[in-house]
């Protein structure tokens, strides 16, 4: 039996058990399931049946569940399952799973969801909320292992075993002093290797790699990937340990970025997939499309304007989506170069300046070849060896501005603080159209005379 068919049947099954009140078979069933194939079962369920199915859900599977659901989806759960086991679902999770699922929602609603908490919950969550959106102190969970310098190795291998079920990460002890700053790292590695009357300190490394709490997300995933750790110690201004952020906590993060950033960069819209609803996904879209629809205009008002020239050289508007087409083409390709860079990079001046400079270069090259393929191809098929020229230095010129639009738009909305993903595929595209357009009829219209 395929996969396919095996997912067709056990997706059959939860729906009778369902419908016919098996629990315990609904219960057998489910604990065969991967979390994930527990979530795609749960999506593919018809409206009516989520319902009992997340009724019959135990916390602990609550909790893996929402693991798997997009932060939407996740919000649709808490409300089906209602206050009291909204509040015990909501203490499962971890703390930056629970900031995530949080962030953006007006207080009145954070306040509603964590009403029912303990006091000491409620004060961790509204301490962590405070923290600036895609930061560190936003992403750190606070489940992990700290020990006193004084501790021996025996004493800190205890304390790791006695914290086994709180903590979530035992790879490595983090190390404080009496003013609970940050002062030494030790893995468990190291533990097992030492001797167990051996002090903490003779074991631990003092050149320590960690965040501040402010650091940015980005700039914590690229420490990561640099370093090749499992996690990293998140510190306040006074280098007092406040958390720790995981690899694992990383990757959702890059993932999560990628997401945001293909969404951007096509105007797709946010949180758009295959689970969304028609009127949702067209909404989400729409404010892009309309603003493109009458930047596009612009592009009519132009060719407008060069009416009389058009009129002149009919043979002008043949190469015209070419010439718009090529050069929207290079200018998106640019903007996915530099997008992915500014994620894995960190831009000084002089590299800012060194990847304009290539991407002049590139534009160049790119031109002067395209340029010269499509001046023969003009000439040849309409005999006339000017407008080959006017097409090709027109082709030249525009591939140069457009790859340079690609590259300069990103940079430029980096450097103001704006996610450059906002520079989307269609915005890009839209603006080269603009520029290509008007160097195209100004050649031809500089040339008019020979054309004719």
């Amino acid at each position: 039996m395929t996969l396919n068919g095996e997912k067709e049947n056990v997706s059959r099954a939860i729906v009778h058990v369902l419908k016919e009140g098996q629990k315990d078979t609904f219960q057998k069933i489910i604990c065969e399931l991967t979390p994930y194939e527990m979530s795609t079962h749960y999506r593919g369920l018809p409206r009516k049946r989520r319902i009992l199915f997340l009724e019959w859900l135990s916390i602990d599977q609550l909790v893996t569940l929402l693991r798997y659901l997009t932060r939407n989806e996740q919000l649709r759960v808490l409300k089906k399952i209602g206050a009291v086991r909204s509040t015990e679902l909501l203490g499962g999770l971890k703390s930056d799973d629970l900031a995530l699922l949080l962030s953006d929602l007006p207080d009145k609603e954070i306040n509603a969801l964590i009403a029912q908490m303990r006091e000491e919950e409620k004060k961790d969550i509204r301490k962590k909320m405070k923290y600036p959106k895609k930061s560190a102190g936003r992403a750190m969970i606070s489940q992990y292992v700290w020990v006193h310098e004084s501790y021996t190795v025996e004493k800190t291998i205890n304390k790791l075993k006695y914290f086994r079920d709180f903590a979530d990460y035992l790879n490595y002890v983090y190390v404080i002093n009496d003013e609970k700053e940050l002062v030494g790292v030790a893995s468990y590695r190291d533990l097992l290797l030492s001797e167990s009357d051996e002090a903490i300190t003779d074991v631990m490394t003092t050149d320590i790699v960690k965040v501040n709490e402010n650091t940015t997300e980005s700039d914590v995933a690229r420490m990561i990937g640099r370093h090749d750790f499992l996690s990293l110690p998140v510190v306040n201004d006074d280098n007092i340990l406040v958390g720790i952020i995981t690899a694992d906590d990383v990757l959702d993060i890059v993932v999560r970025e990628a997401n945001q950033d293909i969404e951007m960069l096509f105007a797709s819209g946010k949180e758009i997939d295959f689970h969304t609803r028609p009127f949702v996904a067209a909404y989400k879209r729409l404010p892009w499309l309309i603003l493109l629809l009458f930047i596009g205009l612009v592009s009519g008002s132009i060719i407008a304007k060069f009416e009389a020239t058009l009129e002149a050289v009919v043979a002008l508007a043949f190469f015209m989506p070419m010439i718009a087409g090529m050069t929207g083409n290079t200018g998106t390709q640019s903007l996915a170069v530099v997008v992915r860079g500014l994620v894995t990079e960190e831009l000084t001046m002089k590299k800012t300046l060194g990847l304009v400079f290539r991407e002049l270069l590139v534009g160049i090259m790119l031109g002067v070849v395209c340029g010269a393929v499509i001046s023969i191809i003009a000439y040849v098929w309409q005999e006339n060896l000017i407008l080959g020229l006017v097409v090709g230095s027109s082709l030249v010129a525009t591939l140069i501005i457009g790859t340079l639009a690609g590259t300069v738009i990103p940079l430029i909305l980096s450097k103001f603080k704006v996610d450059p993903a906002v520079a989307s595929g269609p915005l890009i595209t839209t603006i080269n159209d603009i520029l290509s357009l008007l160097i195209y009829f100004g050649i031809a219209t500089m040339f008019i005379s020979k054309l004719m």
